[in-house]
């Protein structure tokens, strides 16, 4: 018996003796929102066995109409039981691969574009480990402008307030799907609270990344308030990261260890010479919204330029300290991104910058030397994305072209609006 044999097997077994109503077949657009089939145990069989066609051309960044159909295809090594739901409305899940009709991986899929870079990094004897930390907003439900739920800051030990609750739901919860957590906190601003993942390889770490998300919302909602990862909701305080721990490991060990700066070998060294020459262009997908720009600013610990440091954490890249005897957890620190992007596209055109560093043999530029700015707004971003030879490698030339229009018609839908802000400065002057 096969590998998939046996995993499906597993897979139908559980659902039967679980008792499992529906089954969720999960995936993402190009813009990393999430996307499902529910299909039911009597269907399950075959949606296992043959994966589920649908229409592309109705997805954003998968087919143009003439080229519609595509076919969902489930990893059943993803297979999971979603907690949350009531006793006797068992839900599961499985996140799927795009791919064309003939079987061969899907250009519109992000998770089949992270798994090309894994394996160009896989063919050069690397594995790619990340560990986020992600930071989001928990805010009191109604519209209008947002109402932190708590009035918490940095590592603060509230009462059992409803944030804190949530909180340490959303930990529990996590942990009974498998996901390893490292540790969870208050942050700098009130309602705003992180969540740190316990490192594994990228693919794995992507799929955790969308199912945080999703259990986060969810769990709020249950709980009558609302949860954000937008990266700046509120004015005046600081906005929401996803930083990200990076290494590369060889043969069972960890390549970013040796002999150079602060403990690191050269490969670690090329690597941020990698990500500082390339950040301004793959910053179009690290921070996809109009919003990641108001997060991108000087004076709150966000990094406006591409450097690195060992302790500066305004930097773009930082290079964490190393506790004694913990060698192995030799890492880079890449803060750019925020938890709004998409987390197969960030993590592969991070691996991708930092890969040609290595293969390049790319010069580290002096410590907290930016050489140039990052992007300021969508729109230089999406300029510098459509120069990029590295973005129409990694992503190819089928969401390269889709990103750039949708991402300029976000642009000029933005810059038509008049916000408060200018009509609180303007309307009396002028």
């Amino acid at each position: 018996m096969s590998s998939m044999q046996s995993q499906a097997q597993y897979v139908l077994r559980t659902v039967e003796e679980r008792g499992i109503r529906f089954v969720q077949l999960w995936f993402t657009d190009v813009l990393g929102r999430p996307k499902a089939f529910h299909v039911t145990p009597a269907e399950l069989e075959d949606a296992l066995d043959q994966g589920m066609t649908f229409d592309g051309s109705s997805i954003d960044g998968f087919s143009r109409v003439r080229e519609s159909d595509v076919l969902a295809r489930p990893d059943l090594t993803t297979f999971q039981l979603l907690p949350w739901y009531e006793e006797g409305a068992g839900i599961a899940r499985v996140f799927c691969d795009i791919v064309n009709i003939d079987g061969t991986p899907f250009d519109g899929c992000p998770r089949q574009q992270l798994r090309r870079v894994l394996d160009r990094a896989r063919a050069v004897g690397y594995t790619f480990f990340v560990a986020p930390e992600v930071e989001y907003f928990y805010f009191a439900a109604g519209h209008g402008r947002p109402e932190p739920l708590d009035q918490g800051s940095y590592f603060d030990l509230l009462a059992d307030d409803t944030a804190s609750q949530l909180r340490r739901r959303t930990v529990l919860t996590l942990e009974e799907m498998g996901v390893g957590v490292e540790h969870a906190q208050h942050e700098d601003a009130p309602g705003q609270h992180e969540i740190d993942l316990r490192y594994t390889d990228a693919l794995t770490m992507a799929d955790t990344v969308m199912t945080l998300r999703l259990v986060v919302k969810e769990l709020a909602r249950q709980a009558g308030v609302y949860a954000s990862f937008m990266p700046k909701p509120l004015a005046g305080v600081q906005g929401s990261g996803m930083h990200l721990h990076l290494s590369l490991w060889r043969d069972e060990e960890n390549a970013f260890i040796g002999e150079g700066p602060y403990g690191l070998s050269d490969v670690a060294t090329k690597f941020i010479a990698g990500l500082v020459a390339h950040a301004p262009e793959i910053t179009a997908i690290t921070n996809q919204w109009v919003n990641s720009y108001k997060r991108l600013v000087p004076g709150v610990e966000a990094p406006v330029g591409a450097d690195w440091a060992h302790l500066d954490t305004a930097a773009l890249v930082r290079v964490p300290s190393v506790k004694p005897g913990r060698l192995d957890s030799t890492r880079v620190e890449y803060r750019a991104p925020d938890p709004a992007a998409n987390p197969y596209l960030a993590f592969a055109v991070i691996l991708a910058a930092g890969l040609r560093g290595v293969a390049g043999d790319y010069e580290l530029p002096g410590e907290g030397e930016a050489r140039v700015p990052l992007p300021q707004s969508l729109a230089e971003a999406v300029d510098l994305m459509e120069r990029s030879d590295l973005l129409l490698e990694t992503l190819g030339e089928h969401q390269v072209e889709w990103f750039l229009r949708n991402k300029r018609a976000e642009w000029d839908a933005y810059r038509g609006q008049v916000t408060p802000f200018e009509l609180d400065r303007y309307l009396p002057l002028l």
